[in-house]
């Protein structure tokens, strides 16, 4: 049973790792990056953006990353090619995110006339990302939802996610030729669909209720599709409690107060925190038994030394639980065992500041500055003019840096004590 179980994960994550890309598994970030999200209106939905964005800000603060996010409801890949060079270049960003495919699919049967629509625009965003030299992960669309889409057209979900897994395979093979990394998420929110509603119900959504636009547990999904694709690793942190004398910690958490069997920590590195009932769509809390969000992300470890019992209560804040002796000397992950947790607060506050951030992000972009590409030939010949949009980008962007430094200061070091109690 052991050996099968081994097999089983090994093959579960070849399955959702980027097979086929020279970049699978290297972490693509570095300190001080910039960070572009960039797709259509299921990203300017602000959800997985805002996911990712939480993640690199609160789970790897050391990175010191700038985000920005460029999402366009209704967009292609051809609108995205047209407008990138004034939209997204002037950011100069090291690593940029795509998700292109579900307005590309054009909502019906596939044919060979969409795929090479599809191939030339998202082959014209490859070459300007390879000419600038932005290190990019290109995702697959996702996927309609197999009950809330268009219930009145029999099988027409199955129909429409056989095109955008079409697509998925044609980003693939661009990712490949460029080198640059692919997260293939269609089917990993397919496997995600099918297993919760299994759980939960053919009426529980994955894509959202109009089985285009997700929401909160489906966003989650493809938050965890691009961060895996970045090369995180997924180590929160390790705290160390001695029945016998004092703790440790690993790097991002210092210890204040240790002794035998307790300790209290000081952490400036977050667990991402989940939120929300298990069974509600809107939450983060219930989705996540159906791929490995925590064990490959959002690993906060308790180990126990020296526990002379077979079980003991590990006490954290206001929250009990009780464990075996082995799964405490194996590791606790506190991340997945404790939702509720003294993280949980700061981190919604943090949520709200990069929320409060990517909606000036979509004002600042959408209204303003994607608009000077009908100027451009006038400006050209212009100074006065040229030198108006230049002053113009030059205060958006200032304030912009305010909201981002709003986000950064929002990571507040954490106190908090656990304690072990052995159960005689």
């Amino acid at each position: 049973m052991k050996r099968l179980a081994l097999v089983t994960l090994v093959l579960f994550s070849l399955l959702f790792a980027n097979v086929g890309n020279a970049n699978a598994g290297k972490l693509l970030l570095s300190k001080g990056d910039t960070v572009a999200i960039c797709g259509d209106s299921i990203t300017e939905q602000k959800l997985y953006s805002q996911f990712i964005e939480a993640y690199l800000t609160a789970c790897v603060p050391e990175l010191e990353l700038n985000m920005v996010q460029l999402g366009w409801g209704g967009e292609r890949a051809e609108g995205f090619a047209l407008r990138m060079e004034n939209d997204l270049m002037p950011w100069q960003p090291d690593v940029v995110t795509t998700c292109y495919g579900m307005n590309d699919g054009q909502y019906r049967k596939y044919d060979e006339k969409i795929g090479e629509y599809y191939r030339t625009n998202m082959l014209k965003i490859a070459e300007r990302m390879k000419k600038g030299g932005v290190k990019t992960v290109i995702g697959s669309p996702g996927v309609v939802d197999s009950y809330t889409w268009k219930r009145d057209l029999p099988d027409f979900d199955k129909v429409y996610n056989e095109n955008l897994g079409k697509l998925g395979q044609i980003a693939k093979e661009i990712a490949v030729e460029y080198d640059f990394a692919f997260t293939d998420v269609h089917n990993l929110m397919a496997e995600v669909m099918a297993k919760a509603k299994a759980k939960y119900g053919q009426e529980y959504p994955v894509a959202g209720f109009d089985g285009v636009h997700p929401i909160h547990n489906g966003h989650l999904v493809m938050a965890y599709a691009f961060l895996r694709a970045l090369g995180l690793d997924g180590k929160i942190g390790i705290i160390t409690i001695d029945m016998n004398g004092p703790g440790e910690c690993s790097q991002g958490h210092k210890v204040i107060t240790t002794q035998a069997g307790e300790i209290q920590v000081l952490s400036s590195r977050y667990p991402f925190c989940l939120q929300g009932k298990v069974d509600d769509p809107r939450a983060t809390t219930g989705i996540v038994e159906f791929f490995g969000f925590n064990q490959d992300l959002n690993r906060l470890m308790l180990v126990v030394k020296n526990l002379k019992t077979k079980e003991a209560d590990v006490v954290w804040a206001q929250n009990r639980k009780r464990f075996t002796r082995k799964q405490l000397e194996d590791g606790i992950n506190l991340s997945a065992e404790f939702v509720d947790n003294p993280f949980s607060r700061p981190f919604a506050n943090l949520l709200q500041r990069i929320a409060e951030k990517q909606k000036y992000e979509t004002t600042m972009i959408k209204n303003t500055l994607s608009n000077f590409r009908n100027f451009e030939n006038l400006a050209k010949k212009d100074a006065e003019l040229k030198a108006a949009f230049e002053t113009v980008r030059k205060k958006l962007t200032e304030k912009h840096s305010e909201l981002s430094k709003n986000v950064r200061d929002a990571v507040v070091p954490v106190q908090y004590l656990i304690k072990v109690e052995p159960v005689k």
